[in-house]
């Protein structure tokens, strides 16, 4: 087991509020909102561009979640009590949020691309009191006074309920969270089935918030982009609660929309950019494929050049690129922008390493929802290319069951584990041992300077020949800079019945271009399995992909763009297993 001592602690500033906001460790949400609303009342707190410019400071944005507090109260909300939002991204949707957390309840954020059913479905198991939600949603769910109330997230056609026309009615609440009272529910699965509702802390979420300052300087000035959906860990922890912990700004966007994206980051002064690996890949074709149309000569010459930043960079901490490349990040909205993050899927060390050599500071880090989600971060300061960073400051950190090639399941233990699942006891058993231990279902390995590598999901795992282990998720990051495949999910195929033997198979959907240049269904074909056979060259012999099967249709994906590996596994098994001469 390892554990990274409390060598650095920039959270500090904190002990001189304690007995005047907090009395505990940690403040609740609520008191760490208060304390950055002293120190910072007129920096501004959430701003959107769509569908109108709005913005709030932190005293604005407090009065707001009084308020907020004040209606729920008067409606017989109390502490402890569920109460959900969802909706697409916006000032209003985080005004919900802290103004449920300001009552002393527990939010429950559900994913706005669900059906109506399968919201209903989710709210129902957890109980809720009342629903935030945006106006399409409004009349399709919790018809006949369901939820006690509905309150509406966007304006339009929804003058009387929408949330900042909320009446400001009735007392404050009395009781105020603190640190060890719920503060979340938040679904990891089961939208059709029994959910998963993942219990989080006050101090879970404020101990995890805080830890990143340990390994990144944010600011004040900083100015964050909410564009992942808010419902999910992630964005909820890394964007919108991490911003409120430094006195930031959150710039809402409601498109995953590359064009979109770039203008509202140039309106809002964006500087920390925080997105999936598909996004940053697509950025970062652009820039490359800009910079090969210049020209050979200059196409080789800049790439010397990244080469030259991105080695200084590395080994000195200084950071040339910032200067000499700045042009080239204008053109993609990202001169000013100071930090990258990337998580909730792999990262291409290519694309890790390109964006450090253009001169930003890109971090890629690990987590899941039952660890409020962070668990280990990239130094902006000392980082690995291919690594998912480091244990934040007392965080522990241990591999179990570990295989010949020294890959083990991922155990963490710390105030970021979650207080359970809702209403599973057993869950949580297998999932929490009684010393704390939490199994994240990941496996990787360490290396001897603390840095942790992630090779795959452990239910994922493919047994071949001779026991050997294939981790899906390890071949796919080989396809994610060709361009010509939209999606890959590689799976295993029964190559011997009697032996229990797999081999290794892929799913390739091709992208738009690729299928204007291959029309011709064997011409695609022969393409992708070209495609196939580079990077298998890449791979060893026991990993290296057999069958290639081309998909017309996008694989189903989650919220935040991973296939959804065992519902198309599902969809496909026939095909995939099916015999070959």
């Amino acid at each position: 087991m390892r554990k990274n001592s409390l060598d650095q602690m920039p959270w500090r500033y904190l002990d001189q509020y304690r007995g005047k906001y907090f009395d505990s460790e940690w403040p609740s949400l609520a008191q760490m909102f208060d304390i950055n609303a002293e120190r910072f009342p007129d920096n501004r707190c959430f701003e959107a561009f769509s569908p109108k410019h709005i913005t709030f400071t932190y005293k604005e944005a407090k009065e707001q979640f009084d308020k907020v507090a004040r209606w729920l109260y008067a409606q017989g909300v109390r502490k402890g009590d569920r109460v959900a939002v969802t909706g697409k991204n916006s000032p209003e949707w985080a005004i919900a949020y802290m103004g449920i957390i300001y009552m002393g309840a527990i939010v429950v954020p559900v994913d706005a691309s669900l059906t109506n059913a399968e919201i209903e479905h989710l709210v129902d198991f957890v109980e809720i009191k009342g629903i935030f939600l945006d106006g399409d949603r409004f009349e399709g769910i919790g018809q006949d006074g369901k939820y006690g109330f509905k309150v509406c997230l966007e304006q339009r056609n929804h003058e009387d309920t929408y949330i900042l026309n909320l009446p400001d009615v009735g007392p404050q609440p009395t009781e105020e969270p603190v640190s060890s009272d719920l503060a979340a529910f938040l679904f990891t699965s089961g939208t059709t089935g029994t959910p998963k509702a993942v219990m989080l802390s006050h101090e879970n979420l404020v101990f995890d918030s805080h830890c990143v300052q340990a390994f990144m300087n944010v600011r004040p000035t900083d100015v964050f982009y909410a564009i992942l959906p808010i419902h999910h860990a992630y964005t909820m922890l890394a964007v919108f609660i991490e911003s409120m912990a430094n006195g930031s700004n959150t710039v809402f966007g409601k498109r995953l929309v590359v064009t979109s994206i770039l203008r509202e980051m140039k309106e809002g002064h964006v500087n920390m950019l925080l997105a999936v690996p598909m996004l940053y890949n697509k950025i970062f074709s652009a820039i490359m494929k800009g910079i090969d149309k210049k020209g050979k000569l200059v196409s080789i010459l800049v790439r010397f050049m990244m080469g030259i930043c991105g080695f200084i960079k590395q080994t000195t901490g200084l950071n040339p690129g910032r200067v000499v490349f700045r042009g080239i990040r204008d053109k993609v909205s990202l001169a000013d922008n100071r930090i990258c993050i990337s998580g909730a899927g792999p990262l291409p060390a290519e694309t890790f390493k390109g964006f450090n050599q253009l001169g930003v500071d890109f971090i890629q880090g690990y987590g899941l929802t039952e660890t409020s989600p962070i668990v280990t971060l990239n130094p902006a300061y000392s980082y690995r290319y291919s690594s998912i960073g480091k244990p934040f400051p007392s965080v522990e950190i241990g591999f179990i069951n570990k295989d010949e090639q020294g890959n083990g399941e991922i155990i963490t233990r710390g105030k970021h584990v979650m207080k359970g699942y809702y209403k599973n006891p057993e869950a949580t058993a297998e999932t929490i041992d009684k010393d704390g231990w939490l199994r994240t279902g990941d496996v990787g390995y360490m290396d001897k300077d603390g840095f942790v590598y992630l090779t795959g999901r452990a239910k994922n795992i493919i047994v071949t020949e001779g026991g050997k282990n294939v981790f899906p998720e390890e071949i796919e990051d080989h396809f994610q800079l060709y361009y010509d495949v939209d999606q890959i999910c590689v799976l295993g195929y029964m190559a011997d019945e009697k032996l229990k033997m797999e081999g290794v198979a892929c799913l390739i959907h091709p992208s738009d271009e690729a299928k204007r240049e291959f029309p011709d269904v064997g011409a695609m074909q022969i393409h992708m399995e070209e495609i196939v056979e580079n990077v298998n060259k890449e791979l060893l012999p026991y990993k290296r992909i057999r069958r290639v099967f081309i998909v017309d249709e996008p694989l189903e994906m989650t919220s935040t763009k991973k296939v959804k590996r065992f519902a198309v596994a599902a969809k496909y098994k026939d095909m995939i297993n099916a015999k070959t001469e």
